[in-house]
């Protein structure tokens, strides 16, 4: 289990959701830059999804859009065993 999935949901009503692999962690580099508030993301059509401010749909979800650019995903604790916190 080395590979990400192309697309990854935190909602757990999505077809894409899959909570084995985010209880392991998962980080998300988009455009090259940390991102930690990404709801979804796809890696083959170059898109994540995050929340746009404290807005709430009709149904209390919280509102997203969708911002394009370069995705990278990569296991959290793979990146610890590379890059070791620094003390």
């Amino acid at each position: 289990m080395t590979d990400l999935p192309d697309r990854l949901s935190l909602d757990p009503r999505s077809p894409f959701h899959d909570a084995a692999l985010l209880e392991r962690g998962i980080g998300i580099r988009f455009n090259d830059q940390e991102r930690t508030n990404v709801e979804e993301y796809c890696i083959s059509e170059g898109w994540i999804r995050v929340a746009a401010g404290r807005s709430l749909d009709r149904r209390g979800r919280p509102m997203t859009m969708k911002i394009n650019g370069k995705v990278v995903p990569y296991f959290l604790d793979a990146q610890d065993a590379v890059d070791p916190p620094a003390a």
